[in-house]
């Protein structure tokens, strides 16, 4: 079945009745191959050619047409003489002829899904049990999540840049917002890379090990979930109870020594902020999932998951307002890699996934990478451990690294640290050359703070009301608001 013979009369008919008019209202949508009946195919095929080279469309037409195009032979048989008759005579309103070419396209994306969905089950029948879970669920999905393209796909005409501006134009004034992009909490570095974490990007940050890559992941994606936006926090690393410590530290202001010992609970003050805080936690949609040793295809359908089922999709298929964080990119094992397969070729195509992910799903990806030796003293793209891919595909690239002696004495020990670097922002204007933005990470209880750049602190010389102070009672640096 899977297929309605009177709705492509329908369209025919249209297209006869009101030639060129009728083709270009349905021909984004529909193609011969949406047309069950070979001869309808065939009729399509001859208005389409006469649609495109103006010509006006008459029974005689057609048939010259199909001449030329070698497809006569259907067309000089009785019953289908008889077919294309019926079709000239068929009544259809104008108004109606779009809906039925998207009824008999509807169609014609369930044949090929059912088509797929077969050569879906031919690939479980090769699976031998050495697979892991991930790997075999990902067979049906990605058929699923690949297919849905489909719902969108069009070959629609190159269009002047002016149309449709008017209404853009117009749209943008009467919904003004106050940033592009999903707020991460540092508002400097948001505005560096373009407004914030834009839908479909994959927002780069790279630091050496240890300096607080998932502090940092840990700080932007409490900050944004606790908005309201869900939240993925995909760790290559550390375990679900690690971000326990670490992010109800960081909201609290506690020790995490105190977290994880329970000694909060020796304390009335502590207690309470830390009964707040989890109450706060439960209620924000901030996910957490372990990928470490899992293949990067499970990775994938991991986040597929998510997004259909914790985040919900829109009608033109990308996701809902939310963000990933992965952390970090990295060759899990060495199955994908053979002697003409190099690790960084792998971390390409690694990349590559994730970036096509974004653009598909229309999700912000906020994607941590390892510096490699080069970022110790560079603060350039050459620092970015991998493969050159990752920084072709990204939308914006920062380092995020421990400040120097000499820094720390030149900005003053009052404000931070730690810096982070934005060296490219394909959306926004970055920072000026040998600018960085000044960040304060508090150890003790898993914080970092932004503060001013470099550059407003050297405009701003015997400003000592602000900035990051010590606290004597944990030899760290502790934040003091800003003004």
């Amino acid at each position: 079945m899977l297929n309605d013979p009177s709705a492509e009369r329908a369209v025919l008919a249209g297209i006869f009745s009101y030639g060129e008019n009728a083709y270009l209202e349905v021909s984004d949508i529909i193609s011969e191959s949406s047309f069950t009946i070979d001869s309808n195919v065939v009729i399509y095929k001859c208005l389409k050619h006469l649609c495109e080279n103006n010509s006006e469309i008459d029974i005689a037409s057609v048939y010259s047409v199909a001449e030329e195009l070698e497809l006569a032979a259907i067309l000089h048989k009785k019953q289908e003489a008889q077919h294309l008759r019926a079709i000239i005579d068929f009544p259809v309103n104008f108004g109606n002829v779009r809906k039925f070419a998207g009824k008999i396209r509807k169609l014609e994306i369930a044949r090929l899904l059912r088509k797929e969905l077969g050569s879906a089950q031919d690939k479980l029948l090769e699976i031998n049990g050495s697979e892991s879970v991930g790997s075999i669920l990902a067979v049906a999905e990605d058929t699923v999540f690949n297919f849905t393209n489909l719902l969108n796909d069009s070959d629609e005409a190159p269009s002047l840049i002016g149309d449709g501006l008017d209404d853009y134009i117009q749209e943008l004034k009467e919904n003004p917002i106050d940033q592009v992009g999903i707020p991460t909490g540092f508002p400097i570095y948001d505005q560096s890379i373009g407004g914030g974490l834009r839908r479909g990007t994959v927002n780069v940050i790279g630091a050496r090990p240890k300096t607080g890559k998932t502090l940092l992941a840990d700080n932007m994606g409490q900050y944004i979930a606790s908005k309201g936006i869900p939240v993925l926090n995909m760790d290559t690393e550390m375990s679900k109870e690690d971000h326990f410590n670490r992010v109800l530290a960081m909201m609290t202001e506690t020790e995490i020594s105190d977290i994880e010992t329970g000694k909060f609970g020796d304390n009335p003050d502590k207690e309470s902020r830390v009964e707040n805080a989890v109450n706060e936690l439960k209620n924000t949609k901030l996910f957490y999932k372990t990928i470490a040793g899992k293949p990067f295809e499970d990775q994938m359908s991991i986040m597929k998951r998510w997004i259909v089922k914790e985040v919900g999709l829109n009608d033109d298929g990308t996701a809902k307002d939310c963000v990933i964080f992965y952390d970090y990119l990295k060759l899990m094992d060495t199955s994908g890699m053979t002697q003409d397969l190099k690790e960084y070729q792998v971390l390409g195509f690694m990349m590559t996934q994730l970036h096509n992910f974004a653009v598909k799903f229309k999700v912000p990806i906020v994607a941590f990478i390892q510096l490699n030796r080069d970022g110790i003293t560079k603060e350039s793209t050459d620092s970015a451990s991998g493969s050159d891919r990752i920084i072709w595909l990204c939308s914006n690239f920062t380092i995020f690294k421990r400040k120097s002696d000499e820094e720390i004495a030149e900005d003053g020990p009052k404000n931070g640290n730690r810096k982070l670097v934005p060296l490219i922002a394909r959306h926004g204007g970055g920072l000026y050359d040998n600018d960085y933005i000044n960040c304060n990470m508090q150890g003790w209880c898993a914080k970092i703070t932004e503060g001013k750049t470099r550059l407003e602190l050297m405009n701003n010389k015997g400003d000592d009301d602000e900035g990051f102070v010590i606290n004597e009672d944990h030899d760290y640096e502790e934040e003091i608001p800003f003004n």
